[in-house]
């Protein structure tokens, strides 16, 4: 399990979803008895000490009401299709995941040169050429995302999108995306480049449960 710190305070951490029920426990093992509200997107842990963990809802909306705890744990645990899509500037990977297991993908890449320094006429025309390399790499990677998402599209309950934000908003617009971004749920995954092992380890990031913890302040 991973931390890092939360804007607003305290930290989040992600836990893996068969790692749930005992993350809980321990919370109660450290902070004492803890009472648990929630909605469809959030179950909040507050316990006797004031701690407070807000554990966010992986692949929302969750059927709200008591039991929070094991509605969510049951949740968190259920199997998934979920496709992932990932883009950086040129290069791209898809794949259709059922729980942690890949069943279906492509992974490719396509040359886009780096910047240069040269002005005048040059300049301009190696940028005319980096921006056909790049439409070039953008189409490739909007056509393997069709191609191998697509024949799942009626059974995925969600498609994650990741890689880099920018490259990844400048395919937005294009039409044939429009199905599968219809499906698009939380994390956004930022990662390296889209190589097949990035693609394959992708299911601990979605699939975990996002927490933010705020420790108890100190005594007065």
């Amino acid at each position: 399990m991973s931390a890092r710190p939360a804007k607003g305070g305290g930290r989040w951490v992600m836990v893996p979803p068969e790692r749930v029920h005992p993350w809980i426990d321990g919370f109660a093992d450290r902070h004492g008895p803890f009472t648990a509200t929630g909605d469809d997107r959030v179950v909040r842990l507050s316990a006797a000490d004031g701690a407070l963990a807000e554990l966010h809802v992986p692949f929302p909306p969750m059927k709200p009401g008591p039991p929070h705890v094991t509605r969510l744990v049951t949740h968190a645990q259920a199997e998934r299709r979920v496709g992932v899509f990932l883009v950086r500037l040129g290069g791209y990977a898809a794949g259709v995941f059922h729980g942690s297991v890949l069943v279906a993908s492509k992974v490719g890449s396509r040359l886009v040169q780096g910047r240069t320094a040269a002005g005048g006429w040059s300049q301009q025309r190696f940028a005319r050429r980096r921006r056909n390399q790049a439409d070039k790499a953008f189409d490739d990677a909007v056509e393997t995302a069709v191609r191998v998402l697509s024949p799942y599209l009626g059974e995925l309950d969600g498609v994650v999108l990741g890689g880099d934000r920018r490259a990844v908003d400048a395919l937005r617009d294009d039409r044939r995306l429009a199905p599968l971004l219809a499906l698009e749920t939380e994390p956004f995954l930022v990662v390296p480049d889209p190589k097949l092992a990035v693609l394959r380890d992708t299911p601990a990031t979605f699939r975990a449960v996002r927490v933010r913890v705020v420790d108890p302040g100190p005594p007065e």
